[in-house]
């Protein structure tokens, strides 16, 4: 990498304007820079995660996640560009599996919570969707390839799983949702 990165303030984003990897220059407002932002502070969400006290099996897999979300970036940064695989994908899909099957089937809705760890598990899953939600109007303005639009998808519901693996590690289960809770007065 050399010294790519010896500069960072440039100033060259003053007047609300960016640059892309292909050297063109985009509105900070864009739609492919509101995804860019959007996969970035998922990526800086799992970072936070993994600040967790986390099992060795789930560190390595949040952090391969980690580099597949800076590939994304990357391919958001320049248009056209193509860094993630079917492959990634599927081994998302894989680990999906694989951790869903320790769980016992949902019958009712769970909310976001429980432990630390499962309640920012919860929180990464949220901003993968509006991840998600940005790079399918990044798409719709320009080129996104369609693995990555697969790969948020796949991830977000990685990430409920990985919310209810974690709750289970701790010895918890999940958080039901009750219907027609009221808040009894007598409680605050």
């Amino acid at each position: 990498m050399g010294h790519r990165l010896s500069k960072i303030a440039t100033r060259t984003g003053d007047g609300g304007e960016t640059g892309l990897g292909d050297g063109s220059r985009v509105s900070k407002s864009s739609a492919r820079i509101h995804a860019l932002g959007d996969v970035d502070e998922l990526n800086s969400m799992l970072g936070v995660l993994l600040c967790e006290a986390l099992p060795a099996t789930l560190s390595a897999l949040l952090t391969d996640i980690q580099h597949d979300l800076f590939d994304l970036g990357g391919e958001l940064a320049v248009p056209g560009y193509s860094l993630i695989k079917p492959e990634q994908v599927a081994r998302l899909d894989a680990e999906l599996e694989a951790l869903n099957a320790e769980l016992k089937p949902l019958k009712e809705f769970i909310l976001p919570g429980g432990s630390r760890a499962a309640s920012l598990a919860h929180l990464a899953r949220t901003v993968c969707r509006r991840a998600e939600r940005s790079v399918i109007a990044a798409a719709a303005e320009g080129t996104v390839q369609e693995a990555s639009r697969q790969y948020l998808n796949r991830l977000s519901d990685l990430l409920f799983v990985l919310g209810r693996t974690l709750n289970r590690l701790d010895g918890r289960g999940d958080v039901l949702w009750q219907r027609g809770r009221t808040h009894d007065a007598d409680e605050g």
